[in-house]
């Protein structure tokens, strides 16, 4: 029997109702090597991000997984959150008891090198928040750069912004360090709002996944039930896009997502556009590719993909 074949990463995220289900995937799928679970601030503040990424782990029975805070503001511009989405506490809606993970005592950037000087080369980060983690541990210890195998991140767009007309939420939040991450010269797969919004959590796949009847299928549906409701208010969407977990999706089954190599640069100087990822998706600036970009999702795969793997859970 052939061993299967695990993708080792650090998922970096600022959970978040779409963060919760990523750390969800990541703990459990059998392709995936989850190394540790780094935590900044985004949708809410770094209390609060830090306090659900521990909540979601202790819910799921995730206790033998390293879980750091790190950067709890920007590099540079003012902080902005997400609490129209995401509610007061970064993850309103399912009800938490006693946590058994503990945060450890390390800064989350610390971690971060730690981890990846201390490998073979072979570690994947996965941010599904702002990049201010990453590219403070690129900028603070430069020789991880070669010591990371890719950056595949669910942040940015090619067409329409979502806190912003220009811009991604992720990207916005800290455009200074998405600059540092898009120059570092590693591998980057960009998973932005035009694939995520492929990725819809209609009532069909929300009727699916109930069926399932676990603990983690229950906290997906109480997840969804809260993010279905604002992002209708704020979007106007009928099923809302899941985006972070399609960055897990990717490393399962890189089948699952198409993407298009694109010069991908951070507008830093406009205030119309800061934040906004300038995807050059006709090559006319003839610079070369910096990013694989995501256009186009097998929502089929996609969710049966995250169906299999809320079965694993007991």
């Amino acid at each position: 029997m052939n061993e299967i074949k695990k993708t080792k990463i650090i998922l970096d995220v600022d959970p978040g109702h779409d963060d919760a289900v990523a750390i969800m995937l990541a703990a459990k799928h059998p392709k995936i090597d989850l190394q540790a679970i780094t935590v900044v601030a985004g949708n809410q503040t770094l209390e609060k991000t830090a306090k659900n990424a521990i909540n979601v782990c202790s819910y799921l029975g995730i206790n033998k997984v390293p879980v750091a805070a790190g950067m709890s503001r920007p590099m540079v511009r003012e902080q902005v959150i997400a609490d129209d989405i995401h509610g007061e506490t970064g993850l309103d809606g399912p009800i938490f008891g006693e946590t058994t993970v503990q945060l450890e005592q390390k800064h989350a950037v610390d971690l971060l090198i730690e981890l990846l000087m201390g490998s073979n080369g072979d570690i994947t980060l996965v941010p599904t928040a702002p990049l201010t983690n990453i590219g403070m541990a690129i900028r603070r210890e430069p020789r991880i750069i070669p010591k990371i195998k890719q950056i595949v991140l669910m942040g940015g767009s090619y067409q329409l912004g979502n806190i912003s007309p220009a811009a991604e939420f992720n990207i916005y939040a800290d455009p200074e360090a998405a600059h540092v991450v898009f120059t570092c010269g590693r591998p980057i797969v960009m998973i932005g709002l035009d694939l995520t919004r492929q990725a819809l959590v209609t009532k069909e796949v929300m009727d699916r996944i109930r069926t399932i009847g676990n603990n983690a299928s229950r906290l997906f549906i109480s997840l969804m039930e809260f993010f279905s409701h604002t992002q209708k208010e704020v979007f106007g969407w009928e099923a809302p896009p899941l985006h972070d977990p399609t960055t897990i999706a990717y490393l399962i089954d890189q089948s699952i997502i198409q993407t298009k190599p694109m010069n991908v640069q951070i507008e830093l100087r406009s205030d119309a556009s800061y934040g906004r990822t300038l995807c050059d998706y006709f090559g006319m600036l003839h610079k070369p590719a910096n990013a694989e970009v995501a256009v186009k999702l097998d929502s089929n795969k996609f969710w049966n993909t995250v169906y299999e793997t809320i079965k694993l859970y007991s």
